[in-house]
């Protein structure tokens, strides 16, 4: 198990951090799948993690979405953001996000990483800071350094991008 920083040293932290990396599903949304009758998958965003993600990145800080799923929808949510990197159907996300730190020339080291579950516990271990969501799965909660006091979905994202913000002096 991981030790946990408390908040006022996670907001130390996360002045160094680059990239905040953010998994989909279980960190920006709360994990369900909606299906209408004919099929479609939808899900739900929460609108103030919205706000926090374009108040960091006004900030300066660069964002990314990697996510398993293939999912269109986390495209159009990325677009309507402002993140203009994002991998989906990533089965390494390892992989996707050493892609995207190389274009950026930011070391994974400068990265913190929120992830929820399995597909993202090896990812994790290799951040500068692994963050999870108070509803992770226990291995995700164990490779964190830090647990939000919110659910994925809920305004866990809003909740890092204010203390991201906060430690910067914003």
């Amino acid at each position: 198990m991981t030790d946990k920083l408390t908040t006022r040293e996670l907001e130390l932290r996360l002045k160094d951090i680059k990239l905040l990396s953010l998994d989909v599903d279980g960190v920006m949304t709360d994990g369900g799948l909606y299906y209408t009758d004919d099929g479609t998958q939808f899900r739900k965003f929460n609108v103030k993690d919205g706000l926090g993600i374009k108040l960091a990145l006004k900030a300066g800080v660069e964002m990314c979405i990697i996510s398993a799923s293939k999912q269109v929808s986390t495209l159009t949510r990325a677009e309507h953001l402002g993140i203009q990197h994002v991998s989906i159907g990533a089965e390494d996300k390892l992989a996707a996000l050493t892609e995207i730190t190389t274009t950026l020339g930011v070391d994974l080291h400068e990265v913190a990483h929120v992830g929820d579950d399995l597909t993202d516990v090896a990812l994790m271990a290799h951040v500068g800071l692994p963050l999870t969501v108070a509803d992770a799965v226990p291995e995700a909660l164990a490779a964190a350094r830090y647990v939000t006091a919110k659910p994925g979905g809920a305004g866990a994202v809003r909740e890092l991008c204010d203390l991201l913000l906060s430690g910067r002096g914003g």
